[in-house]
């Protein structure tokens, strides 16, 4: 499944089939990138998030291609927005997370791709447990600030290289991480920020999110080829 690299920059908005509902996004891929991180937020988040937005253009300046889309529909994010239910239905955020990623890897600009997941809050335990479910195609996790506890059993299973990144001021997040880093049994890291709180608004602290979750991408995310003596 070597593929083709793109010659030219792709940047265009997208419809995701999922069950029944379509799924908005945005498909950003720099000049022949080899890879592409799907983000899966959580907590009432979207594509539009500044935050992942920023991590997203950080990601795309090393040469990765990125998606950006939204896990409910509008209907349903009007619903949650008053249930808080559906943004811990981590079940629905992975089985989304799953048929984005069976999308990319069927359209012919993206299907040579390694496919990494960057997750914030809820929807890092959906990437753990959308990467379990495709352990041949997910080469790397990133989580953000996320619930990696909320993938529960998923955890032993995660085959891709996991990196957890946590605000040094989230005390009781920091606490989620440590238990859920524990379970993990794949190549894994766990970094903390100083002086960041929950959503890594302290000057220079996101900065450094963009940075470790780029780093980490472009190295795990090398052509299958290379990628073995990385």
């Amino acid at each position: 499944m070597s593929g083709k690299r793109q010659t030219i920059p792709i940047e265009q908005a997208i419809d995701i089939p999922s069950g029944n509902v379509q799924l908005e996004g945005e498909l950003k891929l720099p000049k022949g990138a080899n890879g592409i991180v799907l983000f899966a937020h959580g907590s009432g988040s979207s594509r539009h998030s500044p935050r992942n937005q920023f991590v997203a253009r950080t990601i795309r300046e090393a040469g990765v291609g990125t998606l950006l889309f939204d896990l409910l529909t509008k209907d349903e994010e009007a619903v949650d927005a008053y249930t808080r239910h559906l943004r811990f239905d981590i079940n629905l955020l992975a089985k989304r997370l799953v048929d984005a990623t069976n999308w990319i890897t069927w359209q012919p600009a993206t299907q040579h791709l390694r496919i990494g997941y960057f997750g914030a809050s809820t929807g890092a335990a959906g990437a753990l447990i959308a990467a379990v479910d495709l352990p041949n195609i997910v080469a790397a996790v990133v989580s953000r600030g996320g619930r990696p506890d909320l993938a529960g059993e998923a955890l032993p299973k995660v085959k891709a290289p996991t990196l957890l990144i946590v605000g040094g001021n989230d005390e009781v997040v920091i606490g989620m991480n440590e238990k859920a880093y524990a379970k993990l049994t794949c190549e894994k890291q766990l970094k903390i920020v100083p002086g960041a709180t929950h959503l890594f608004e302290e000057p220079g602290t996101l900065e450094q999110v963009a940075q470790l979750a780029s780093s980490w991408f472009k190295n795990k995310l090398q052509p299958r080829a290379s990628a073995h003596g990385t």
